[in-house]
């Protein structure tokens, strides 16, 4: 105490004494804004509690919990019952809870809830959008604070866990005012680069200091990135607009590096079983294959490959038999029609087709002029028969109009008498007792039986 020296622990002590000494401070009211709420594993939570302009830390041992009507969070505003003292070990002043009480929600909160809504509805958020991570990256950019525990945890990480893979460091500011327009430069520059996924985000902290990453610009900029990026903003309970509109999100820097490499032990593992599968699957193919090989060789045909050769042999001898047969026959068949072609008399003398032809031709003629002189005659001497009746100079008398119309009927049955056509030079045809119409009704060698008015003609058709 010489001198005005005092130890730390003298002034830590003197300090908690005047604060424990003052009223005001033994049973105070403090209204605020949750930020940073955590329980620990002894049941104790702590806390800061703020406003637009300060901040203190706060702590809630387990005892009083239990009056607890409801789960504090970040962003509640609340008010606070309990008193100010000093952690005389660390040397620091805390608000030791007793009570605490809603008094609504925090203008921060608000705001990441509004931003959340809207980028939600645009579809920022869906994962239909998302990118997969690359299981094996060669390159990998991580935006976050050049210095501080999550750059070093990050790349400590990806050393151990897979050396092989390069480390881009794109260095920003994580907090404050000018952090968010400084991440998105940096996004943008990272996109420059052959990288296969970007890491993005910083340790932990109060909503205040991970509000640059709750900014609409870093969310938009973060979805309209091709590259595949993973989110690592704050410890596993503070969530972050960023995380959402990344393709994954990490709860730790620590642990977006584990997502964003595999682990080389685990590699080499798998290669070597890999490696154990196709040597086994090889094995079994090479044995299956030696067994067909076996079997194949004590095939008849492989012992003995002459014997498909002497049967081909043996059908082609068959074959050309069989051709040779055939084709003697389809010649002497073709003689024979040869031959046949020859004896026929039209081939021999063709010219008496067209002589017989014409013969008949000219008989034809001459029974048509004789034939119609005959008709024209016949129908003459009628006409006069029927001018010098009796019948037409008396129309009135019946007796006459019968005799008149029996002596037509005599003249219609005269005309109509095959005999008297046969006087008029006509003839008829007859072959096996069939009249002959047509050519057609009749074949070369045919008998016909030819009658004329005063007998019968035979002949036979050449």
């Amino acid at each position: 105490m010489e001198n005005n020296n005092f130890s730390v622990s003298q002034i830590n002590s003197y300090l908690k004494k005047k604060f424990n000494m003052d009223p005001k401070l033994k049973n105070i009211q403090i209204k605020g804004e949750l930020s940073n709420y955590k329980s620990y594993a002894n049941g104790h939570d702590y806390f800061t509690l703020k406003d637009e302009n300060s901040q203190i830390k706060g702590v809630l041992y387990k005892g009083r919990k239990r009056n607890l009507e409801f789960e504090p969070e970040n962003g509640m505003k609340v008010i606070i019952k309990g008193s100010v003292e000093v952690y005389e070990k660390n040397g620091y002043y805390q608000l030791k809870a007793n009570t605490i009480k809603k008094d609504g929600i925090g203008d921060l909160y608000i705001a990441f809830e509004k931003l959340k809504k809207k980028l939600q509805s645009e579809g920022l958020f869906d994962k239909e959008h998302k990118n997969e991570i690359p299981k094996y990256p060669k390159r990998i950019g991580v935006i976050t604070a050049k210095t501080g525990a999550a750059i070093k945890d990050i790349i400590t990480t990806i050393n151990r866990r897979y050396p092989q893979c390069e480390i881009y460091v794109f260095s920003t500011l994580v907090q404050g005012d000018f952090a968010a327009p400084q991440i998105v430069s940096q996004l943008k520059r990272s996109q420059k680069y052959d990288l296969d996924t970007i890491i993005i985000g910083r340790g932990g902290g109060s909503i205040e200091d991970l509000w640059p990453f709750n900014e609409e610009i870093v969310a938009r900029e973060i979805f309209d990135c091709k590259i595949p990026i993973i989110s690592a903003v704050g410890h596993e309970t503070d969530f972050t607009i960023s995380d959402f509109a990344a393709d994954l999100r990490a709860p730790t820097p620590t642990a977006a590096a584990e997502l964003a490499v595999p682990q080389t032990d685990e590699l080499n593992n798998r290669i070597y079983q890999i490696s154990k599968r196709l040597t086994k699957i090889m094995e079994n193919n090479l044995s299956n294959n030696k067994e067909r090989l076996d079997n194949i060789c004590k095939k008849q045909i492989i012992k003995n490959p002459e014997s498909i050769y002497d049967i081909k042999q043996m059908h082609l001898d068959q074959l050309i038999n069989n051709l040779d047969h055939s084709s003697k026959d389809i010649i002497t068949k073709n003689k024979s029609k040869l031959q046949l072609l020859e004896n026929n008399a039209v081939l021999k003398n063709p010219k008496n087709i067209y002589e017989n032809k014409k013969t008949h031709l000219n008989n034809l003629i001459k029974n048509l002029n004789y034939s119609s002189k005959n008709i024209i005659t016949e129908n003459k001497n009628k006409l006069e028969i029927i001018k010098s009746s009796k019948i037409l100079k008396n129309p009135n008398d019946i007796k006459n109009k019968k005799e008149e119309r029996l002596i037509v009927n005599v003249d219609k049955l005269s005309i109509l008498n095959p005999l008297l056509t046969l006087k008029r030079g006509y003839s008829i045809a007859k072959s096996k007792d069939k009249v002959i119409k047509s050519v057609k009704d009749v074949e070369s060698g045919d008998e016909v039986d030819i009658k004329v008015d005063d007998g019968t003609i035979n002949t036979k058709v050449i």
